[in-house]
């Protein structure tokens, strides 16, 4: 059995060339906030670059003393003597390469604290991009590929910022400075230098545009990686019981080896960029050393002026080898760039509202209205869907796996767009409130616990931040948590690992209750909260969320039909429809779903089915 292939990340980058010119925009528009220190930063690369080819000047300054003397250029400022003439251009030699040194340290300060503070701010504006599209894209996307955008990709557009753009101004620098100056000290050898120039510009061009889709290849390969490793590690304890290791470590070989094969297609192409560029660089210099050299002989050209053009001719042209590296980079940057703003363009489906409802404020009465929804690709699954809860009551709702019951919470949050109909808190659209304030409103335990790494009581805490040791303890008391928190080894304090890994499934789940008590909110949903808890610590629990329940309206979904049975009513639900509703004992004396349910649950006789009702 082979393994499936990875599904392709949503708007995957691209290689076109508008693609890359976007990029490179939207990059650069990240970068206006910081226009200032983007500034900075330029002028110390520009200045280092400048001092940097300053010492070929030295030289050429230092072969014109030794061979015309009390003639040089250097006499002309007044200092005829040759020792004279050398120690200011050993005054110069000092100051030049203390100032190189200081733009160099600026330039080094300055780009990186440049790319720290870019890579945060963007990491921070897609993560928050991410928190507040709806829940069917995560549904759609791996969470290892959002890893990779997240960490990966964002970590290479701050390695392109430490070094590229550095590397960029320099050599523009390079290539304007040394030009200018040769063009005016010799513009035959100006011509020579410049030959090649338009063959690397050419190459460099090509190179870009074939490296561009085998870079794109490489990010979507470590996407698909990381989305693999991301999954194994998840369910490890799958992978286990099933004796899948095997099947599992092939699987993700065959996985980094697609991987490793992109990277060589794209190595193997930049890795003959630099060689190929030292032959025109060869030819170039060989030119200008010997028709440099015959202009010196016949006196055309100072001596002094052709040592400066042999050694700056190198500064000029040997820079352009990093061409490769720096397009190398670009590229890896633009592939990333394409795919972190990939994310930042998904459009948010479901944009919150603007109208506050302070939580104290909230009555808790809940209406859908010919409501009509449906998972995308399938078909609707609520059609003209109309459900009333009075404030403060308790709803119970139950029917078969794939019924419903679960989509009508994930509305009521909004995590979820409704194509028709509306959803009202207080009678109030709830696509007119607040995110914030409609979720706040809404204290959800589902029986998918989710607990992050930290303490129990860091848990119990999570979206009460500000909530006291002792209130934790209240709420980790009415969700009959606290006697087997206390038997932990640190109590309170004990660390229950990644996704709580280090609790029963019962202790995630009552943690989970005792957050949801905590926040307090006028609404409350208990979707299959006790499935994963015995029937001693259900009844506990009852208990509990009978005093709780009493004061706020309250939606209860279960198989269990013991868990709704005092409710105030109950709707069977079948393919997105109510097809019964009532209380428990008149459900049951109406012989229909959900009393052949109970019946099948309780496994009883229909005959024994009567005497149960009746003592209910």
């Amino acid at each position: 059995m082979a393994p499936p292939p990875a599904a392709p990340f949503p708007a995957a980058a691209t290689a076109h060339p508008q693609a890359q010119a976007s990029a490179l925009r939207r990059l650069l528009a990240a970068l206006g906030p910081h226009r200032r220190l983007v500034r900075l930063a330029a002028a110390c690369s520009v200045l280092n670059k400048l001092f940097d080819l300053a010492p070929p000047v030295l030289i050429g300054l230092a072969v014109d003393v030794v061979v015309r003397q009390d003639t040089a250029w250097l006499s002309s400022f007044g200092v005829s003597s040759v020792a004279g003439q050398l120690g200011v251009l050993a005054l110069l030699s000092f100051l030049i390469w203390s100032a190189e040194s200081l733009f160099e340290y600026l330039y080094g300060v300055l780009w990186r604290n440049l790319a720290q503070t870019v890579q945060h701010e963007l990491r921070l504006k897609a993560y928050d991009h991410l928190q507040q599209l709806e829940m069917a894209y995560f549904e759609t996307s791996s969470s290892g590929r959002l890893m990779a955008v997240l960490n990966d990709d964002i970590n290479q557009l701050e390695r392109f910022l430490d070094h590229g753009a550095n590397e960029i101004l320099q050599l523009l620098t390079t290539v304007l400075a040394v030009g200018g100056a040769m063009a005016v000290l010799s513009p035959t050898v100006a011509g020579l230098s410049f030959l090649p120039i338009p063959v690397i510009l050419w190459g460099s061009l090509r190179f870009q545009k074939r490296l561009a889709p085998r870079y794109a290849a490489v990010r979507q390969q470590a996407g698909d990686l990381a989305s693999q490793l991301s999954t194994n590690l998840g369910g490890m304890l799958t992978i286990k019981s099933y004796t899948a290791e095997g099947w599992e470590l092939e699987r993700l070989r065959r996985q980094s080896q697609a991987y490793r094969q992109a990277n060589r297609r794209a190595i193997g192409l930049s890795a003959a960029f630099v060689p190929l560029i030292r032959y025109a660089i060869l030819f170039a210099f060989i030119a200008i050393l010997v028709i440099g050299g015959l202009q010196a002989e016949r006196g055309a050209i100072a001596t002094g002026t052709y040592a400066f053009l042999v050694f700056i001719t190198q500064r000029l042209l040997w820079p352009l080898t990093t061409l490769g590296r720096t397009l190398d980079d670009y590229q890896r940057a633009m592939a990333s760039t394409n795919r972190v703003l990939d994310l930042l363009d998904t459009p948010v489906t479901i944009p919150a509202g603007e109208r506050p409802l302070p939580v104290e404020q909230v009555r808790g009465e809940i209406r859908f209205e010919a409501v009509q929804f449906g998972y995308g690709g399938r078909e609707p699954l609520l059609q003209a869907f109309d459900l009333a809860i009075p404030a403060g009551s308790t709803l119970g709702i139950v029917g078969a796996t794939g019924s419903g019951k679960s989509t009508i919470v994930k509305l009521l949050l909004r995590l979820y767009a409704i194509q028709a109909g509306e959803i009202r808190l207080d009678g109030i659209p709830i696509r007119t409130l607040r995110l914030d304030d409609l979720r706040q409103a809404i204290g959800l335990v589902s029986q998918e616990v989710f607990l992050f790494h930290g303490t129990v009581a860091e848990n119990i805490a999570y979206g009460s931040f500000e909530a006291s040791p002792a209130a934790i303890e209240a709420a980790a008391r009415r969700a009959e948590a606290d006697a087997f928190i206390r038997a932990l080894p640190q109590g309170y304090a004990t660390v229950v690992g990644e996704r709580g890994q280090r609790l029963s499934g019962g202790q995630r789940q009552r943690i989970a209750l005792a957050r949801a008590i905590l926040k307090d909110p006028p609404v409350l949903v208990l979707d299959e909260a006790t499935a994963a808890v015995d029937n001693e610590t259900e009844a506990a629990i009852q208990r509990s969320l009978e005093q709780l329940t009493a004061e706020r309206t309250t939606l209860v979904i279960a198989h269990r039909l013991s868990t709704v049975r005092h409710a105030d009513r109950i709707v069977v639900m079948d393919q997105g429809r109510i097809v019964e509703s009532g209380r428990h004992d008149q459900l049951i004396r109406a012989g229909g779903v959900y009393a052949n349910l109970w019946r099948v649950q309780a496994g009883l006789r229909r005959d024994e089915q009567l005497d149960e009702m009746l003592r209910a």
